[in-house]
């Protein structure tokens, strides 16, 4: 799919919003479900972009920077191949593609990452100068500096693959041989297992695997929508929270440790 003038700038306009939000981290347009689904918005493929979103997303949850460590780049990924799968025109067709090759442009955008944060510490320095100066305006106009850019890291990627355009783009792809494509689409599903993997090792108590069984299950009732889920999972929530501060009230006392359910898996 080609796209025109003002497509590609909106769309580097997404980029640079996505990359801005993943330090300010006040609008979420560096989340792969926001970001995806307004590349689709501005290019005419909502429901494509809006389920690469919804996937990268799930890998993007185990994500976290966790003291000098570096997760990968959601940003980057989330635009860089919602852009593919844009100019590749394959539709809901090049969705697994384009979530396996997300991964990989995850990682590659640490390189980027590093690099922002390398010249941000050179600009700590001229701003401490500016600071003892005394010079507000040249303070805040470095700060501005530095906002711009992390927002550059992740558009100047997205203009150079727009510029490539869609007819290589499509080539590429359609080049791909079946065995890689068939391999990337079940690489993708895996990369969407280990993403939900990772919350769970870092959510995982006796407390919550009741919920997460009882979620699988009522997950295989075809009738069930997600809104149902949704109402179910908000209401089995607020009995919970009802039933923990309820606990050691009676019968005793504080003779339990106030989770009634912790309490009946302790005794098994």
């Amino acid at each position: 799919m080609a796209l025109n003038a003002i497509q590609m700038i909106l769309v580097v306009i997404v980029a640079f919003l996505a990359g801005v939000e993943g330090i300010l981290d006040q609008f979420h347009f560096h989340q792969p479900v926001i970001a995806c689904t307004l590349i689709g918005l501005v290019t005419g493929n909502l429901v494509p972009c809006l389920i690469l979103g919804g996937s990268l997303q799930m890998i993007a949850l185990g994500w976290a920077n966790v003291g000098a460590a570096v997760a990968p780049d959601a940003a980057l990924a989330s635009v860089a191949s919602a852009i593919i799968l844009v100019l590749g025109g394959q539709g809901k067709a090049g969705v697994s593609s384009a979530i396996a090759l997300a991964v990989p442009l995850a990682v590659a955008g640490l390189l980027l990452t590093i690099i922002a944060r390398t010249l941000a510490t050179l600009i700590v320095h001229v701003m401490d100068a500016a600071a003892k100066e005394g010079s507000f305006g040249k303070l805040e106009a470095w700060h501005y500096v530095a906002i711009c850019m992390q927002g550059l890291r992740i558009a100047i990627p997205a203009g150079l693959i727009l510029a490539i355009g869609a007819g290589p783009v499509r080539s590429l792809l359609a080049a791909m041989p079946a065995w890689l494509t068939d391999g990337l689409s079940v690489g993708g599903g895996m990369v969407v297992a280990v993403g939900y993997a990772m919350v769970i090792n870092m959510m995982a108590t006796k407390e919550v695997w009741p919920f997460f069984a009882l979620g699988f299950v009522l997950a295989t009732i075809p009738d069930l929508t997600l809104i149902a889920l949704g109402t179910i999972g908000i209401a089995l929530a607020l009995i919970y929270l009802t039933l923990s501060k309820m606990g050691g009230s009676s019968n005793g006392g504080n003779s339990g440790s106030g989770d009634p359910l912790g309490d009946i898996i302790d005794k098994y």
